[in-house]
């Protein structure tokens, strides 16, 4: 008997840790595709190859920002509303498309030769990208139990950023391309055959959210007739992480605008900037994902915003200082634990709002509504003040002022009765 207890209890684990290292890499994979492939690769595209102007190609890429945000609004609303979003293995085999569909696309950047070329794969991309996002994260509720999201968030944090930095140089889309096909082409096969044909792993796999580890989400509660709801304001945490994604966002755009930061630390031809970049964010990413599973929602936004405004208020010390090597590379090592560190809450933070039927429509609403649309509002801006000949020092104290801010006012909040500490109706 206890042979057998300990048989099941090994099969048991061996596919749980399947279904870890699966979600890990498609959420690794996917976020390095955007802030390498997407973000610089259609910056390449645009302005290198193209020739277009600055302020062109960031309207272009306010016009994927904006399409995939309704995308994947609409598209997390149809499964909510249609209870796809607790099926596992629909939910796979649309993220296996959406890898084939975006594998093509990246293959196809060859033959845009023109603005109207890139404005349709741009196009395509969006809804690529818009699909995508409510379905990839709404496996979060059916791979990974809530007492590990924030280790795993850490974990594919960690991977992702270190793979920025380390290996996307040049920034340039032909390398950039040859980079996603190498991931992309034998990822989507095998995710493929994974989705597509039956097997006892993603059986079991499918099963797995009806478990109650599973199932509630770390700020679900339970009212009295046993309905679950989100202890948590979901408005109030979009509106808290759109502020975070628009402030890193504002000063970040600047900073790629600044040759002396740029060249010394994440486009240096030398390898050890980069990689002191990519290491910085390993630790800050784990670091993150502990914070998130040790604390009570309250102090970990305190925490996470606490040291996202301190590390802001030195991102203006490099250009006060002499523009050598070394004070390059400060900034971009504090960034990196800043932008680690809000995005771990990111990967963890819906899921964790959400139950498995509504973990989709959550998803798509918070990720859409937070990182896109403020990525999309703050490049716009950015470009704005850099056109009208505002400083990068003076533009940076004005990013660092509202990080300030908003800790302050998170501060107030707290101290106030504003966020009431959250209930974990659903513990382990």
């Amino acid at each position: 008997m206890t042979q057998q207890i300990f048989l099941r209890s090994l099969t048991l684990n061996w596919r749980r840790t399947s279904g870890y290292v699966l979600f890990t890499g498609m959420m690794a994979t996917g976020y390095y595709y955007n802030v390498t492939f997407i973000q610089l690769g259609l910056l390449d595209i645009g302005g290198r190859v193209l020739g277009m102007n600055q302020v062109t190609v960031a309207r272009d890429m306010g016009l994927l920002a904006g399409i995939t945000s309704l995308v994947a609004l609409a598209v997390g609303y149809v499964m909510l509303r249609r209870g796809w979003s607790r099926d596992f293995s629909l939910k796979l085999r649309i993220a296996s498309v959406v890898v084939v569909v975006q594998t093509l696309l990246s293959a196809a950047t060859v033959l845009i030769h023109d603005a109207r070329g890139f404005m349709a794969w741009i196009v395509a991309a969006s809804v690529a990208l818009g699909v995508g996002v409510p379905v990839t994260f709404g496996l979060t509720a059916d791979l990974i139990p809530r007492r590990h999201r924030g280790y795993i968030a850490g974990l594919i944090t960690a991977i992702a950023y270190f793979a920025a930095p380390v290996f996307s140089y040049p920034w340039h889309i032909e390398p950039l391309r040859r980079q996603m096909l190498l991931l992309m082409v034998p990822g989507s096969l095998a995710l493929g055959l994974l989705a597509f044909i039956s097997n006892p792993l993603t059986e079991h796999l499918a099963r797995q959210h009806l478990r109650p580890e599973f199932y509630y989400g770390r700020f679900v509660r339970l009212d009295p007739s046993g309905r679950a709801r989100a202890g948590r304001s979901v408005i109030g945490l979009i509106v808290l992480m759109f502020a975070i994604f628009f402030i890193d966002s504002l000063g970040f755009v600047r900073l790629t605008h600044t040759p002396f930061l740029i060249d010394h630390a994440w486009r240096s031809p030398d390898l050890a900037p980069r990689l002191t970049i990519g290491l910085v964010h390993v630790v800050a990413a784990l670091a993150g994902g502990i914070l998130y599973a040790a604390l009570d929602d309250r102090a970990l936004f305190l925490w996470v915003l606490g040291i996202f405004s301190l590390v802001h208020l030195s991102y203006t010390f490099p250009i006060r200082l002499a523009p050598e090597p070394s004070a390059a590379l400060a900034e971009p090592m504090l960034y990196a634990i800043a932008v680690s560190l809000y995005t771990v809450l990111n990967f963890a933070l819906w899921a964790d709002l959400s139950t498995p039927r509504t973990i989709t429509g959550n998803a798509a609403l918070g990720v859409a509504a937070s990182a896109w649309s403020a990525t999309f509002i703050s490049t716009a801006l950015a470009i704005q003040l850099e056109g009208a000949g505002v400083s990068v020092e003076l533009h940076l104290r004005i990013v660092d002022a509202l990080a300030v801010l908003l800790f302050l006012g998170l501060l107030l909040a707290a101290y106030f009765g504003g966020i009431r500490r959250g209930s974990d109706g659903a513990r382990e």
